[in-house]
């Protein structure tokens, strides 16, 4: 009966140091925040921006997202997206291309192909309710309110001229935001004011790779803001920003918050 006994008591005690080794060696979703290629670079009671950032042929950890985010991608990417539950997506983004996702998943992201991958994720805290596409097709369903150039204007014309020089494009909106990517050659000063009376729109500025704007805020030091770099407009502020010009357009996102 004792051999009997110490018997039971080895196969158990093999039974449960195997199950504690499966379950360390078992893939844990972290928060976005512990996930090591995201770096935390603002938040604030609207937003989490995170600068993400890592080589060819590496993985990110399995990490969550609780709440919907945006993305400004920086520079071309080809990676392979493991949703957990669902089959991996290959996805080839191009520079400087916006997307949209509702969260409430665990993923992780890799870089199969060798290309570095780096962008802006930018976690929205406050509920989005519907997304609609403006210029861009970022959700299913048809385009809305994009401006497009004339056709009457001849190719030698100025309108055309300076339709070449500056790009504005309304990307997306949802209840609570609407993103816009520009690209102006000209050498100038960018501002927006909202409409007199209303509640003054706070911004979130994402400079895209290649591109430097210096931004000049009310009662702050003026600072220098380059590609790959994002900074908070606090809509109770005045703004400029102001773009250097030359052969290559300064390139930027701006997402104004309802």
């Amino acid at each position: 009966m004792r051999t009997i006994a110490l018997s039971s008591c080895l196969f158990l005690c093999l039974a449960l140091s195997a199950l504690s080794a499966l379950s360390a060696q078992a893939p844990h979703e972290v928060p976005i925040r512990n996930e090591p290629n995201h770096h935390l670079v603002l938040d604030n009671a609207y937003v989490n921006v995170f600068r993400v950032s890592f080589p060819g042929h590496a993985a990110s950890l399995i990490h969550q997202h609780d709440v919907p985010y945006l993305y400004v991608s920086l520079g071309p990417a080809d990676i392979m997206n493991a949703i957990q539950g669902r089959p991996e997506l290959h996805q080839v983004l191009a520079d400087g291309q916006v997307g949209y996702s509702p969260g409430h998943f665990a993923h992780l992201v890799r870089t199969d192909a060798g290309i570095p991958f780096n962008n802006v994720t930018i976690e929205l805290l406050k509920p989005q309710g519907e997304i609609r596409n403006r210029c861009d097709k970022i959700t299913e369903g048809p385009l809305h309110d994009c401006e497009k150039p004339s056709p009457a204007a001849a190719a030698n014309s100025p309108m055309t001229a300076l339709g070449r020089a500056i790009s504005i494009r309304p990307l997306f909106e949802t209840d609570e935001l609407l993103a816009t990517s520009y690209a102006i050659t000209l050498k100038q000063t960018y501002t927006e004011t909202d409409s007199p009376g209303g509640t003054p729109r706070p911004r979130l500025l994402i400079v895209q790779m290649g591109s430097e704007v210096r931004a000049e805020v009310e009662g702050e030091t003026p600072k220098i803001v380059d590609g790959g770099e994002a900074m908070w407009l606090d809509g109770a502020k005045s703004w400029k920003l102001f773009l250097p010009g030359g052969k290559s357009a300064t390139r930027f996102v701006l997402i104004a918050f309802r």
